[in-house]
C-alpha cells in the first residue's frame, strides 16, 4: 500500500488533533455539566440534559469515530503501523474500548435523563432510576475520559519501546 508523502502526513495529522480534541473536550463538557446539574425547575432540568445529549451526539461521537477512522489511515498509510509500539496498541485498545463502551452504556444511559427530566419536571431528581443513571455517568463517565486523557498524553510522550518482533524504522517525531 502506498505511504502518505510529508504533506498529507501533516494533513491527517491535523485531522486526527482535531477529532482528539472533539473528544476529550465534548466529554469534559458533559462532565462538567453532570457534576454541576442544578436546576430551578423541570424545563431547566430538561434543557441541561439535552444539551449533554446534543455534545453527545454532535461533539463525543464524530470525535471518537473520527480517531477510529484517522487512526486506522495511520496504520495503513504510515510507517507507524498498526501494533509496531506499545503505545500505538494500547492507544487502539482504549480508543476500540471507548467507542463501545460509549455506544452501550454512557450514550443509553445518557440519552434516557431528557426524557425523564421532560415528563416528570423536577421530580426526576428524586426518581431511583434517574438518580441512578446520573450517579453512572459520573462514575463511569470519569473513567471513560481519563482513559481518553492518557490516550492522548501517551500519544504525546509515545512511552515503551517498539516491540523487537515487529522492529522497523521509527518515523521522526514531530
Amino acid at each position: 500500500m502506498a505511504m502518505l508523502g510529508p504533506r498529507g502526513y501533516k494533513w491527517l495529522k491535523i485531522i486526527h488533533l482535531f477529532f482528539a480534541a472533539l473528544w476529550v473536550g465534548g466529554a469534559f463538557a458533559v462532565l462538567l455539566l453532570i457534576f454541576t446539574l442544578e436546576a430551578a425547575h423541570g424545563m431547566e432540568l430538561y434543557g441541561v440534559n439535552r444539551a449533554m445529549r446534543l455534545v453527545d451526539d454532535y461533539v463525543i461521537i464524530p470525535g471518537a469515530v473520527g480517531l477510529l477512522l484517522t487512526g486506522i489511515l495511520y496504520a495503513t498509510l504510515t510507517p507507524w503501523g498498526w501494533f509496531r509500539h506499545r503505545w500505538i496498541t494500547t492507544k487502539w485498545i482504549v480508543n476500540i474500548y471507548g467507542v463501545m463502551f460509549g455506544t452501550f452504556l454512557l450514550g443509553p444511559w445518557l440519552n434516557s435523563l431528557a426524557p425523564q427530566a421532560f415528563e416528570q419536571g423536577l421530580a426526576a431528581l428524586t426518581q431511583p432510576e434517574y438518580l441512578a443513571r446520573l450517579h453512572l455517568l459520573r462514575s463511569w463517565g470519569t473513567f471513560q475520559f481519563t482513559t481518553i486523557l492518557f490516550a492522548l498524553v501517551i500519544s504525546v510522550l509515545k512511552p515503551w519501546r517498539k516491540r523487537s518482533a515487529l522492529a522497523g524504522t521509527r518515523p521522526a517525531r514531530s
